[in-house]
């Protein structure tokens, strides 16, 4: 599974747990989770490469879902307990 396409899953997952998602021009280094208004956001930097932004995703993943009552494909869960500091 390449980087973009687990970019995606990680982002689907975040929507479907109530994160809204902005994608933003930040610079590449950029993004992350952050709470406005009471509500969970995570920006997406439009010029970061996917494998960091993938990165960033499960970190925040880590913070907002509980990934042991749901089920995640095997290859996603790997990839969030390898980069998500659980």
């Amino acid at each position: 599974m390449n980087d973009q396409r687990i970019l995606e899953e990680l982002l689907s997952l975040l929507e479907a747990n109530g994160v809204k998602i902005r994608e933003e021009p930040l610079g590449g280094s950029g993004g992350g989770l952050c709470m406005m208004k009471g509500e969970n956001l995570f920006f997406k930097d439009t010029q970061a490469p996917a494998s960091l932004m993938a990165v960033m995703c499960a970190k925040a993943i880590v913070k907002v879902v509980d990934i042991e009552q749901i089920y995640i494909r095997p290859e996603i869960r790997e990839f969030i307990e390898n980069y998500g500091d659980i």
